[in-house]
Parts: structure tokens; sequence; C-alpha cells
């Protein structure tokens, strides 16, 4: 469900971020975040969790060719709230329990529990995984080595 504030694009954006960040997020993390939500909602499978490949590509500089980079695990399923509303999973690797959070998380924000969801759920794992890129990312510039030409006395 579209809130009435929101353009179907924004609710698109809006729905794409949030399936991308429970793809992309650690299992432990994930799931001990999802073990604090109270209220889980009855749901019927459409798709039971199923676990397959899929095809890697990438493009060289992010603006040429597309080529096939490999193979990836993923695991996906989809369900349906006892309202109708649908949600679906899609993560990397072979977790069915990570599948399976990922797409009552995505049927439960849109409704109306929505609000606390993301507070209870969401913004902490943006949170912690903007940590773990921080950290990473200092990591590696502790370890940059700057090569710079100096002026020597001959050379003016």
């Amino acid at each position: 469900m579209t809130k009435r504030s929101e353009t179907p694009d924004s609710a698109t954006a809006a729905r794409r971020a949030w399936m991308g960040l429970l793809a992309r997020a650690p299992e432990g993390e994930l799931m001990a975040l999802w073990e604090k939500v109270a209220g889980r909602p009855a749901f019927d499978w459409l798709r039971p969790p199923e676990t397959g490949g899929v095809m890697v590509r990438g493009r060289t500089g992010g603006t040429g060719s597309a080529f096939n980079l490999g193979e990836m695990t993923v695991t996906r399923c989809a369900l349906a709230l006892r309202d109708g509303t649908v949600g679906h999973g899609y993560v990397q690797g072979r977790s069915r329990a990570k599948a399976e959070a990922a797409a009552l998380i995505d049927a439960m924000m849109q409704t109306e529990a929505a609000d606390d969801l993301r507070r209870t759920v969401l913004e902490p794992l943006e949170r912690h995984m903007a940590e773990a890129r921080s950290t990473r990312a200092a990591k590696a510039a502790a370890t940059k080595v700057d090569f710079f030409t100096m002026v020597r006395g001959e050379d003016t």
C-alpha cells in the first residue's frame, strides 16, 4: 500500500531501498534485530524459500560493455499476509531464514507497521552497515601509500 503523500515512483524507490538493504545485510545482524520484532503476522507462502544460482554481470569502469563476472548463490521466497499484502525476499547465500525474514519485513513495510519496523529494524541495520563500511574504509586508508615526486636541485 502506498501512503497518500507518496507518489508511485517514490514508493517504488523506497521499497527498492529497503529490499536492497535487507539483501545486503549481514545475516547475524538482521536476524538479531528481527528477533526483537513483536507481533509478526500470519502469512501464506506464494513461493517457499528456494536456493539457486544467478549470473552476476559487471562493467569495466562502470560504463563499459557488460560481461559475465561469475555465479552467485541466492535464496528467494514470496509470501502473502492474510490481508493480501505480498512480500518478496531475495538474499545472497543459502539462508532460508534470512529470505523469510526479508520477505516478511518487505510485506510489513507496506502496512501500518512500517514506521515501527523502520525504527526497530531498518534504521539500526543501516547504521550498523554504515559503521562497518566506515571501519573498512579507515583500515584501507591506513595502508594507503602516497607516491609523489620531489623536485631535486639539478632539475630546476
